[in-house]
């Protein structure tokens, strides 16, 4: 059966990567996953926080911040000030641990990665969308750090995407928009290295228990979705504007 956009079931969105979206930041981009978009930027900085000073061995660090600019859904949202909302420190905390989970900090010994993830226009997936597109704005920031010497090994191990997948009605759902998501039965987010390990899996039941197959099936759909996913991180990351 296809879904209200014309989908397959285990189809994901149309995804869009523009490579050094803003000029500033060591590595940026403009990820699409369907209709939602997001500026993903990676500045670099001297030094590291103060629990890691003096560390042995000594290591670099990498961060991240997430958040939903106003007019990115449908009513505004306001801006979170002084801090960021329970919902977006979850997901940049989310983000981080994702990229920490396949760079080795101690080959960017003094350095601070900070990853920026901006939603302009939200439409489901804003989580998965932005830890795709941190990676391919940290690959482009690396590669610079390298030719410019400042970097002496690439410290990024693999490439990491992410996809969220639902259960509705039995029906296993890939790379869910808004209207998707707000009648899953069931809504998982999953993070994956091409290698085909798991970073994170976050799953949460809506109306009722599922079961070890149904998660079983899930992560199967995710693992085959991402896999083409991979291959357009790194065209991206060679600079490519990448459609697909």
């Amino acid at each position: 059966m296809l879904r209200h956009d014309g989908r397959s079931s285990g189809q994901m969105r149309p995804i869009r990567i523009v490579p050094n979206f803003t000029k500033n930041a060591t590595g940026s981009v403009l990820v699409e996953y369907g209709e939602t978009r997001v500026i993903c930027t990676v500045c670099v900085e001297d030094g590291v926080p103060g629990f890691l000073r003096n560390s042995s061995p000594a290591q670099g660090w990498l961060t991240a911040e997430y958040s939903m600019l106003p007019g990115a859904t449908g009513s505004r949202t306001r801006r979170e000030r002084p801090a960021p909302s329970g919902r977006s420190q979850e997901i940049q905390r989310l983000i981080g641990r994702s990229l920490r989970g396949v760079i080795d900090l101690r080959k960017a010994t003094d350095l601070t990665f900070n990853i920026d993830c901006d939603v302009i226009q939200a439409d489901g997936g804003t989580r998965t969308a932005s830890i795709t597109g941190a990676y391919v704005a940290m690959k482009i920031a690396v590669d610079k750090l390298l030719r410019s010497g400042r970097l002496h090994e690439n410290p990024l191990t693999e490439a990491v995407a992410a996809v969220s997948v639902g259960l509705r009605d039995g029906e296993v759902l890939v790379d869910l928009d808004y209207q998707e998501d707000s009648t899953a039965d069931l809504d998982m987010n999953v993070v994956m290295t091409q290698g085909g390990k798991f970073l994170e899996i976050q799953g949460t039941a809506e109306r009722a228990a599922f079961s070890r197959k149904e998660v079983n099936a899930i992560l199967d759909a995710a693992e085959a979705a991402l896999k083409p996913v991979f291959e357009l991180l790194h065209e991206a990351a060679d600079g490519h504007l990448v459609e697909t």
